[in-house]
């Protein structure tokens, strides 16, 4: 491969990488079973293909900001020192140019072929999460997670109003399982880079109230988690197939916690981080199992 070809290569990585595409998948992932949620049988799948894409442009434009402002405190942590905006090797100009793209694009798309609800309702997870809580609270407040996980919430009922075209309870209820479970996942990853965000300047909890508040936090939430996701089933938006794994991936998150609040290691911290990912992927897909099953 030429000088000139390798450079490019090396340009469209970054600008991927930018984009937190792992951060983004769970997001659409959520998305998508909101989707397939709002209706019964299979939703318009014109409007999934077209939802899927324009949530996943305004996504991936929110983190390319996300990087922009963050440059220099992405600069000071080991996790994030590669990134383009944190060595210099991407210009301001740059990641705006590629957010204006992707975030115009997606907006577009939306409008075009979705409907306005949901081009709007992303457009306002996007400023939420960019510049409100990108800017405003993850700056100044150790509860940054808590009050900006709002946006981070939202995927479903942006897949929700995808395709129904409006957001009902049942939707906010998806909402309210991210918005809890975002604290433990997000702490737990604070634990193990405390470090990290010693440098960074950021005021994480671990950093501003010490690691065995953090952990008391972690534990308090996971019981709170288990609590939120029983009420799909509350309310008959589930049967008993979501009820039984929701209590039995509810409980390994809480014995995760337990054991972590108990005594800590990075091990056991990383170990409760990665399962965090993978229940609510488990969470979600037994949610939709559940809703085909309901309809047989």
């Amino acid at each position: 491969m030429s000088t000139a070809l390798a450079q490019q290569d090396s340009l469209w990585r970054q600008y991927w990488v930018l984009t937190k595409p792992r951060v983004t998948q769970l997001a659409v992932f959520c998305a998508v079973i909101g989707m397939f949620l709002a209706v019964p049988g299979i939703p318009d799948m014109q409007k999934v293909i077209w939802g899927t894409i324009g949530i996943w442009l305004l996504a991936a434009a929110a983190f390319a900001v996300n990087c922009l402002i963050e440059q220099q405190v992405d600069a000071r942590m080991l996790r994030t020192a590669r990134r383009g905006t944190a060595r210099g090797t991407i210009s301001a100009t740059q990641v705006l140019a590629l957010s204006g793209l992707l975030g115009g694009a997606g907006m577009f798309v939306l409008y075009q072929w979705v409907n306005p609800l949901t081009m709007w309702l992303t457009f306002a997870t996007f400023v939420g999460y960019a510049i409100i809580y990108t800017v405003i609270l993850k700056p100044r407040t150790p509860q940054n997670i808590v009050i900006g996980g709002l946006s981070g919430a939202m995927p479903p009922a942006l897949g929700w109003a995808a395709v129904a075209d409006s957001v009902p309870a049942e939707a906010w209820l998806l909402v309210m399982i991210i918005f809890i479970w975002t604290p433990p996942h997000f702490w737990a990853l604070a634990l193990y880079r405390k470090l990290d965000y010693e440098k960074s300047g950021l005021p994480m909890l671990p950093v501003t109230h010490g690691q065995s508040f953090t952990r008391l936090h972690i534990l308090l939430y996971s019981i709170a988690l288990l609590a939120t996701t029983m009420l799909p089933f509350v309310v008959r938006m589930s049967g008993w197939l979501y009820l039984a794994c929701a209590v039995a991936l509810g409980l390994r998150f809480i014995w995760l916690s337990w054991a972590l609040y108990l005594s800590y290691s990075d091990a056991r911290a990383r170990k409760l981080f990665r399962y965090s990912i993978l229940y609510l992927a488990l969470l979600f897909g037994a949610l939709l199992i559940d809703h085909w099953i309901l309809l047989v």
